[in-house]
């Protein structure tokens, strides 16, 4: 309930409002910082969202399920799901569209042939085949699955059907779910069970994606913070006087504080609600990318959203925008609060004397930080070091430029050069919330670059190696590699050339970790993990051009020719530090029943995913061994792929093979890549774009304040050129020593994010890189808004008039 009545509330709203009508800039100001924030945020959350919910909804529908396959690699049909039903299986139907024009997936299913799954044998019990790619399936039989169809992404097959016929054959995926029969002898001869899971191998990959995203989301909800904070403390400032004249006239401050209240609501909820609308919009307008790069890089396929929440993100926001603007009276209700209590009096104590414990807390939060990010093991750890650091950088950098100011102040005997270092202090201090907002927006956008830059060359050079070969064939289902093999060797340009070689995946197994106390030396010694674990495998041969081209992060003399003789094998960045293993350390592997011990010839770089992984020479595989996939390389020429491919058909005694021309699925993965960190270059962008324009406003609006002092240069005899060039250096200064603050904190973040964070999060790490170029670029834009504050300013050297009410009159002036 309000103090006053209504009428007289109108008034007061009318008085207190009227600061904006003189200030229109700085409601613009709040109302697009708002927005812009809500916007960032809402598009990332809701991506994020969506993301992990699709996730968590087709995991918990297939989990560990079994699918059929047809023995002729055929496509399956709606015949082959009729001969099934009518045999007796409990099978149902899968069918993933891609929703056209609005991205994700929707998935059709019938829930009347899927009841059966309610009743029937779960999937994983022991007459059921071990999923292939699944580690999962140790883990026990999976609950049978009770189909809940109460919205997106899960819709009738029929409805799934009618938009397969609108989109690309390419986007449409029909499988078909099986309860494994008893016996299994029961299965018809022309199908196979094989497992079916949306990949829980790389939920990790995809939560820790979806993590960094989060991060970066909280970063510029922080940012955003301190902006708000800055521009609204301003306008409280240039109120005081007006709040002292309406106590003046009756008004009581708690009835002032209420106005305030309701003013800050308003304006919170008239830019709140159209940002999440935009947030909205631009997650709308990223997911189809966004979606096609977790499908295409992370395995975790994005689906439909099963609802709008506008609610979460209008609160969260509201409620960010309500604890930054009345911080200081939640502050001040505290203290008052809190000045009973026994532990108010070593505050009391320290205030009494002037001390302030704020500058002196950033060395012990830098050192916590750094040697936290250094040690910790865990991803939560490091977000929380680098919270530290920036919150020590943070307190740290305007006192360090007021610092130095001082100091060059007292060695400097040119009068205007005094005067321009110690107003450079003043202005520190003053402006020290969007100064700090500014640096960690600066910093952001450094390692963001810089990450990005890293990645892709990197990942240019790795996608370079895994397809160098320029097609790809695949070996039908029944088909013999070997002969198909023992035929490409015999053909006179490929022999002469070397240029194809064959793939085999699988799985393999690492035993469970040696005892040490046991007497085996050589098994006690061995490196080989900590538990029962499955890899996958990848058999390569023969060994040529193709693969030697691979560049190794680590190896001994010469690898290639000890794994073309199978004197060893090579792992991935991922297996090599999941276990540890270095390059001579002992592998056991288990391939069927076969035991392999060999040693680790090289340690090379595999991107993308967070499994392990281990490469053999072809010839190591044992007879037994049931590959899961198997393919060949060929680099040749388009007229003798016709003749390559012709002569396969015969050999198979098939209609076609399929070929998949490795140049279009290169461009297609470097455009996967673009849309991948379209949603992170563009809240970067913006980020550094609200940072500059709120410092822009502030520094113009702080010398607008102080225009009373600028106009005594004047008056000491200097023209109103000389005086606004005095005000462009200081300008220019201003900005250029945060830019430089900014450049060792971005620096510092770029390594958190290649050396950390991404071993941490996904088992890999990239090369460290700086690129001063970009360094000058955000050095271009600190100049820019020097000058444009400096531009502005000119209006306000003209005439004459009052000392006007400045931010520094919270606590006194300074000159």
């Amino acid at each position: 309930m309000f103090l006053f009545p209504a009428s007289q509330f109108s008034t007061l709203f009318s008085a207190l409002f009227s600061h904006y009508r003189r200030h229109p800039l700085q409601l613009l100001a709040l109302a697009l910082m708002i927005m812009l924030a809500t916007m960032l945020w809402t598009g990332v959350n809701h991506l994020t969202t969506q993301a992990r919910a699709s996730l968590g909804q087709s995991e918990q529908a297939v989990a560990a399920r079994s699918q059929l396959e047809r023995i002729d690699g055929q496509a399956l049909t709606v015949a082959d799901f009729v001969t099934l039903r009518r045999a007796g299986l409990c099978v149902t139907p899968w069918l993933e569209v891609e929703r056209p024009g609005q991205g994700g997936r929707l998935v059709g299913v019938d829930p009347l042939a899927a009841g059966c799954f309610a009743q029937a044998a779960p999937a994983g019990s022991n007459n059921s085949p071990e999923p292939i790619d699944s580690p999962e399936s140790s883990k026990g039989p999976a609950p049978a699955w009770v189909p809940v169809l109460n919205g997106e992404p899960f819709i009738d097959i029929s409805e799934a059907v009618a938009l397969a016929q609108n989109v690309a054959p390419g986007k449409v995926s029909l499988s078909l779910l099986i309860v494994p029969p008893e016996p299994a002898s029961a299965l018809p001869a022309d199908y196979r069970m094989t497992g079916f899971s949306l990949g829980p191998d790389t939920g990790e990959l995809g939560d820790s994606f979806l993590l960094n995203l989060d991060a970066l989301g909280f970063l510029v909800l922080l940012i955003t913070a301190l902006l708000l904070r800055s521009v609204y403390q301003l306008g409280i400032a240039q109120r005081r006087d007006s709040f002292a004249l309406l106590q003046r006239f009756g008004v009581m401050p708690s009835a002032i504080n209420q106005v305030l209240l309701v003013e800050i609501l308003l304006l919170a909820l008239l830019s709140v609600v159209p940002g999440v609308w935009l947030g909205r919009l631009l997650a709308g307008t990223v997911s189809g990318g966004f979606g096609q790069a977790l499908d295409s890089l992370f395995d975790t396929p994005l689906y439909a959203s099963q609802s709008e929440n506008w609610l979460t993100p209008i609160a969260t926001m509201m409620a960010i925008v309500l604890l930054v603007c009345l911080a200081q009276n939640v502050r001040a209700l505290l203290l008052r609060s809190a000045a009973m209590l026994p532990f108010a009096l070593p505050a009391k104590f320290l205030t009494g004397f002037g001390v302030r414990p704020w500058p002196w807390l950033a060395m012990p939060l830098a050192a916590a930080g750094l040697l936290m990010a250094l040690m910790a093991q865990s991803l939560p750890l490091v977000f929380f070091a680098v919270a530290l650091v920036f919150a020590a950088t943070g307190i740290a950098a305007p006192f360090t430029i007021a610092a130095l100011s001082a100091t060059l102040a007292r060695k400097t005997q040119e009068p205007l050069a005094r005067w321009r270092h110690t107003e450079l202090g003043v202005m520190a201090r003053r402006l020290a919330l969007p100064l700090v907002a500014l640096q960690f927006a600066l910093a952001m956008v450094l390692a963001v670059q810089a990450l990005v830059t890293v990645f892709e060359a990197t990942f240019d050079e790795w996608l370079g190696q895994r397809l160098a070969a320029d097609y790809f064939i695949e070996v039908p289902a029944g088909a013999s590699a070997d002969a198909a093999a023992q035929w490409l060797a015999a053909q006179p340009e490929l022999a002469q050339s070397g240029d194809w070689h064959q793939v085999v995946s699988g799985v393999a197994q690492l035993p469970a970790a040696a005892d040490p106390k046991m007497n085996d030396p050589k098994v006690a010694d061995s490196k080989i993990g900590r538990k029962a674990q499955s890899v996958d495998l990848l058999a390569l041969g023969p060994v040529g051009p193709l693969l030697t081209m691979w560049s190794l992060q680590a190896s001994d003399d010469q690898p290639w020719q000890g794994f073309a003789a199978g004197e060893g094998v090579m792992v991935n960045e991922q297996l090599a530090r999941r276990y540890p293993l270095a390059v001579g350390d002992t592998l056991v592997l288990t391939l069927a029943n076969t035991r392999l011990e060999l040693p680790v010839l090289a340690i090379y770089a595999d991107y993308g995913r967070p499994a392990g992984e281990v490469l053999v020479n072809i010839e190591l595989l044992p007879d037994e061994f049931v590959p899961a996939f198997e393919s060949f390389s060929i680099s040749t020429g388009a007229s003798d792929m016709t003749t390559i491919t012709d002569g396969l058909q015969r050999l198979w005694q098939v209609e076609s093979v399929r070929v998949r021309d490795n140049k279009r699925i290169r461009e297609l993965a470097d455009a996967v890549f673009d849309q991948t960190f379209l949603l992170t270059r563009a809240m970067t962008f913006v980020t550094l774009v609200l940072a500059a324009v709120a410092l822009l406003i502030m520094g113009w609006v702080f010398f607008s304040t102080r225009a009373w002092y600028f106009r005594l240069l004047q008056v000491w005899g200097l023209t109103k050129r000389q005086v606004l060039a005095q005000l462009g250096q200081l300008a220019l200064t201003l900005t250029l020593s945060i830019t430089l603050l900014a450049l060792p904190l971005g620096v510092w973040l770029t390594w958190v994010l290649v050396h950390r964070i991404n071993p941490l999060a996904f088992g890999w790490s990239l090369p460290m890189a700086i690129y001063p170029g970009f360094w000058l670029q955000l050095g271009v834009v600190s100049v820019l808004i020097g000058l444009s504050i400096t531009l502005l300013m000119r209006s306000q050297l003209g005439g004459s008039g009052p000392k006007p009410v400045s931010a520094a009159s919270l606590r006194g002036d300074e000159r």
